[in-house]
């Protein structure tokens, strides 16, 4: 007996997009059971737009009152494709910088079972980078560096990419109220997914840059970026080594801090000290400057090697999706 087909629901977040959004609808394939365009009060008329000129019967046009930002544009199409009954659901921008006949590659990790949520990454090769202007290679390289310790997936890159998939069952485990409402959205994202011990995983894939305008400035939202992944990382190590877990990494970067500060703190004093008066600092003081943080060091690289070696490798959707339509309990 064949396997049922996934119930698979595409969401389009648009604003500033206009009419371009037409061309990207009439490019996404027939294995998309839904559309869901989320028009966040765009000032170009977007939804009013699709729903003129669009009449493809999959697509619905959601429409804000007032513009929310991009994050909760996405929740809005995620809970409107859980109520349409989605087994997958993708987010796809607006701007046309997503190729859509990659869908099929992009969601087949989650059907085989091997990942609950599925991005694309245009750093995979230096070749896709051609295409990019160089301050979005630097701003996307600052911003993965920050995801990677915020989130715990150290392997992931390019955690701005919009085009996604999630199996729905994982997405219902989400707050979506908790997630942030603008660009940190899909950094956010990977920080809960990582609380829930989900697997993620990428898809190689090239941007294409044409006319279409992204309203997204690396330069503007590094600092609000580093903000929110500071606090996701505190939460992550606060949460994950201390509360819900306590190890031998939790040790380690319980004394490595101290260390770190009183070699950092000790030997700074003295430096200054020794600059200020004319006289060398003895051996002995520039040992105990040294040790704490030789030491601090040693131990802080050795907890994050445990971090990099604990991200997740078990799928969770298939045991969240035991209860859910023939298709989930076949993929498990």
């Amino acid at each position: 007996m064949p396997e049922p087909t996934p119930n698979i629901v595409v969401v389009i977040p648009c604003y500033r997009i206009g009419s371009g959004v037409l061309t990207l609808l009439a490019r996404i394939g027939e294995e998309v059971s839904s559309i869901i365009v989320v028009d966040d009060a765009c000032p170009l008329k977007t939804g009013e737009c699709v729903r003129a000129s669009c009449h493809d019967p999959r697509v619905m046009v959601l429409i804000h009152a007032e513009n929310q930002g991009v994050g909760a544009a996405v929740a809005t199409g995620y809970r409107a494709a859980l109520n349409a009954g989605a087994d997958i659901v993708i987010k796809l921008d607006g701007d046309g910088q997503m190729n859509p006949s990659l869908i099929p590659a992009l969601i087949r990790p989650i059907i085989a079972g091997s990942a609950d949520y599925v991005k694309g990454n245009r750093f995979h090769r230096l070749s896709y980078l051609r295409a990019m202007p160089a301050t979005r290679v630097l701003g996307n390289a600052c911003l993965s560096l920050m995801t990677k310790a915020s989130s715990g997936y150290w392997q992931l890159f390019d955690p701005t990419n919009g085009f996604t998939a999630i199996h729905a069952a994982v997405l219902e485990e989400i707050n979506l109220d908790r997630l942030a409402r603008r660009y940190f959205f899909e950094s956010d994202l990977l920080y809960h997914l990582n609380q829930m011990r989900a697997v993620v995983a990428e898809l190689p894939m090239t941007a294409v840059y044409g006319k279409e305008v992204s309203s997204l400035r690396p330069g503007r939202v590094i600092g609000p970026f580093l903000a929110g992944n500071l606090y996701n990382l505190f939460r992550r190590i606060g949460y994950g080594y201390f509360l819900r877990g306590f190890s031998i990494a939790s040790l380690e970067l319980l004394a490595s801090l101290p260390l770190l500060l009183f070699g950092l703190g000790f030997g700074t004093w003295h430096w200054l000290d020794s600059a200020s008066s004319g006289e060398t600092a003895s051996a002995g003081t520039v040992m105990l400057a040294a040790l704490p943080l030789i030491l601090g060091m040693q131990l802080l690289l050795s907890w994050l090697n445990f971090d990099v070696s604990a991200e997740p490798r078990q799928p969770i959707h298939p045991m969240l999706a035991r209860m859910r339509s023939p298709w989930r309990d076949n993929s498990a």
